[in-house]
């Protein structure tokens, strides 16, 4: 058959895989962190082969890995500071193959019944890590962290109007809004867009010094609200801001949001990490009493792309939100107690996501992301100290390994972070990122890798420091 090939083609294409991809694995550091960005290259290399009639398998799989290797900004090096990207662990790149073989459909359950039960076994093992009681408790993988809140301020509408899924907001008196840190994920704003309840009903809550939602503003915001004319619809805290790394005071919240009868939702797309580490899971006191969380493990589990949890302490939630009826689907399953995947999620058709997890706890256990999350706070540790002594200022305050800094000698200089970055990016060894906090401009850098050391601190310390004292010397300053 034209698309399978033979065996023997089967494995020498492979084999071309393989070998590349093992090439880029073991050389990861001699790759620049981050490529030219030359549009013109990049067009001029997909224009050269042919597509009407394809090309011969090594050199297409050779055209696509130089593409990526010439032309991305390698997430998977230890010396990539940015954001929450991480270096895919193997046993998750190898789940990606398997999966991508078998190709397992789950939107029925009787159609992928072992994938589906993988899947809702990982959503009862994450649901107790967070503390959820197992009774109470159910979930479901989505592709990211934006489908995940998505997901929660369906949930969240659906608790509060019951009949909005007949009726929709047209039916809804009051205009519900959603409360957030001014400093949570834009894709909340996305979501408000999406479902109909608009952005100008998402309300921003200032951040405290420590960069965490002010809670007694969030509760005068609740006071003064005009109850005639709307009405609190959900609370979101964050739990690892993308800028920062803060982590709200959630038990804090869940207090107000009990009070006020809110829906309680928690963003922990990054920092929910942080239960599977004993050092650092207190830091998540509090999201034990939330109605609703989201979780990237694609993020601090070092699994591909894109692989996220919404998980929830009201376990009918999901079949009322996305319940629906058909003729077509499998009815196989309808005399067993299983949960039909396709009325419990925004998706219906979908991959197998949770097998990148699953597999990484065969190969790994739950002890070995403990060890790793506790090797990456470690070096976050290491940096953060390390630019103290180097005279550098950390403006952030989070147990995460997220560190925003900057120079006081040049903090009225508004050219300073962006020009000494342009130097760190044109050289091509490390790559980091900005963030404003209060105003001001600083350097952000994470620890992502589960393969940087003190070595690749020590190189991005050293970076800096010659990155600033060129810019001192260009602006005739001595420090």
């Amino acid at each position: 058959m034209l698309f399978d090939f033979d065996k023997k083609e089967r494995k020498e294409i492979l084999q071309t895989v393989f070998e590349r991809l093992e090439n880029y694995l073991s050389t990861t550091k001699d790759f620049r962190t981050n490529p030219e960005l030359d549009i013109d290259k990049i067009r001029d290399l997909l224009s050269k082969e042919d597509l009407h009639h394809g090309v011969d398998p090594e050199v297409a799989v050779r055209l696509v890995t130089d593409g990526l290797e010439n032309y991305s900004v390698h997430t998977p090096h230890p010396k990539y500071f940015g954001l929450f990207n991480p270096r895919s662990n193997y046993a998750g790149i190898i789940a990606d193959l398997i999966t991508a073989t078998y190709n397992p459909q789950l939107a029925a359950w009787s159609h992928a019944p072992f994938a589906v039960e993988v899947e809702q076994k990982m959503i009862r093992e994450f649901s107790l890590k967070f503390g959820y009681k197992e009774q109470n408790a159910d979930g479901v993988f989505t592709t990211g962290g934006a489908e995940a809140n998505l997901t929660a301020i369906l949930c969240a509408l659906k608790h509060k109007y019951p009949n909005i899924a007949k009726n929709g907001l047209f039916g809804v008196k009051k205009r519900p809004v959603i409360f957030c840190s001014e400093d949570a994920h834009h894709s909340i704003i996305k979501a408000a867009k999406i479902v109909g309840v608009g952005y100008e009903m998402v309300k921003s809550i200032p951040t405290t010094d420590e960069l965490k939602m002010d809670t007694w503003i969030l509760e005068k915001e609740l006071k003064k609200l005009d109850t005639a004319i709307y009405s609190p619809l959900m609370v979101i805290g964050t739990a690892g801001i993308t800028g920062t790394g803060a982590i709200d005071d959630l038990y804090r919240l869940a207090i107000i949001c009990k009070k006020h009868n809110i829906w309680f939702h928690v963003d922990a797309a990054y920092g929910g990490g942080a239960v599977l580490s004993g050092e650092l899971k207190s830091e998540l006191y509090g999201i034990e009493f939330s109605d609703s969380i989201t979780f990237d493990a694609h993020k601090w589990m070092s699994v591909p792309m894109g692989a996220s949890v919404f998980l929830t302490s009201k376990n009918e939630i999901l079949g009322e939100t996305f319940s629906i009826t058909t003729e077509y689907m499998p009815k196989e399953a309808e005399q067993l107690e299983v949960k039909e995947p396709f009325v419990r999620s925004v998706q219906w058709s979908r991959r197998f996501i949770g097998l990148k997890i699953y597999l990484s706890l065969l190969f790994y256990g739950w002890s070995g992301y403990e060890k790793t999350i506790g090797h990456q706070v470690q070096m976050g540790n290491l940096l953060r100290n390390r630019l103290l002594e180097e005279g550098w200022s950390i403006r952030n305050n989070t147990a995460l390994p997220v560190i925003c800094f900057t120079h006081e000698d040049f903090e009225s200089y508004p050219d300073f972070v962006k020009e000494v970055l342009s130097k760190i990016l044109t050289s091509g060894k490390s790559w980091l990122s900005v963030y404003p906090i209060k105003g001001v401009l600083a350097f952000r850098a994470c620890i992502t890798n589960y393969n940087t050391t003190e070595r690749e601190v020590e190189e991005l310390v050293n970076e800096l420091k010659t990155a600033l004292l060129a810019y001192a010397s260009e602006k005739s300053v001595m420090i």
